[in-house]
């Protein structure tokens, strides 16, 4: 493996937020943006697993999306009553929101932007996948490829969460540093999949340093609101042109695979690669799987 380089951490104004952000590998490699899930810092994308994706030959990006760890919080404005956003929705009409996921996916072009790049390989996960497609479809000149990961069309239709899943994250985080750690740790021990070994030593470095560098539960609010409110996302993935690979897991318990089969369906010539026993989440286990579906998709 080649030396790769990790810059230090860096902030972009972009399309009127400060993005938190880092690198690994060399300027003059191709870019690749890593998009981060729900309430998600840029960190759990792990420091190795972007070594090991640069070292196929890409300058590796990630950052904090709005509202969640360095980058611009949103706490000056309300948090949204998800009922009340879900009520809105089934009425058929618009729920004023702080921002929408459409907002993110600007967000992540004029991050681009900033650092010079017309253009990059997009890789999200969950509702990183999610901006990834919006991208796609509204602002595909800024995309090489796609790769959407253990992510979903927004159908309503398709399977919902499993019980014990919803449970955990519906239950608010302890605020204190142990109990945040220990809960975090429990979170993705049940988000793996049954069949995939867990690193708890690195999961519990993950959350020790998400607490260290701040929570944001209400942005967490404003950021799920956002998905809700994005809804079913098929007749426009119909429009994309991009090269497009999904990755999901056989085990999801929060998206099932059902939601990675839709979401291949629904783009033209996408390509679906199932990670056998995977849940939603990237323990160490996987990795190999998914860095080399990245790259040689994005080769």
């Amino acid at each position: 493996m080649r030396d790769i380089p990790q810059s230090d951490l860096k902030f972009a104004e972009a399309n009127g937020v400060t993005i938190a952000y880092d690198t690994f590998g060399h300027e003059g490699d191709t870019p690749l943006l890593l998009i981060m899930g729900l309430g998600s810092q840029m960190i759990l994308w792990d420091e190795d697993f972007c070594r090991q994706l640069a070292s196929k030959g890409y300058r590796v990006i990630r950052f904090d999306n709005r509202d969640i760890g360095l980058s611009t919080t949103f706490n000056r404005m309300a948090v949204p009553d998800l009922t009340a956003v879900t009520e809105t929705l089934l009425r058929g009409d618009v729920p004023l929101l702080p921002y929408t996921l459409d907002d993110m996916a600007r967000d992540a072009v004029a991050l681009l932007e900033a650092l010079g790049h017309d253009s990059a390989h997009i890789v999200g996960e969950s509702m990183g996948g999610m901006i990834g497609q919006i991208m796609a479809v509204h602002f595909p000149e800024h995309l090489r490829t796609l790769t959407t990961i253990m992510s979903s069309t927004g159908d309503p239709g398709l399977p919902p969460p499993k019980p014990e899943v919803l449970e955990i994250l519906y239950a608010p985080f302890p605020t204190d540093r142990p109990g945040y750690v220990d809960a975090f740790v429990r979170a993705f021990q049940v988000l793996s999949g049954l069949d995939t070994p867990v690193d708890n030593a690195r999961a519990r470095k993950w959350a020790e340093k998400s607490f260290d560098r701040g929570l944001n539960p209400p942005g967490v609010t404003r950021q799920y609101a956002a998905i809700l409110a994005a809804g079913d996302r098929t007749t426009e993935l119909k429009t994309v042109s991009v090269p497009t690979l999904v990755v999901h897991g056989d085990h999801d318990p929060l998206m099932p695979l059902e939601c990675g089969r839709a979401t291949a369906a629904a783009i033209s010539g996408a390509r679906l690669e199932i990670i056998e026993g995977m849940g939603h989440a990237l323990p160490v286990a996987v990795w190999p799987q998914v860095i080399a579906a990245i790259a040689n998709h994005a080769a």
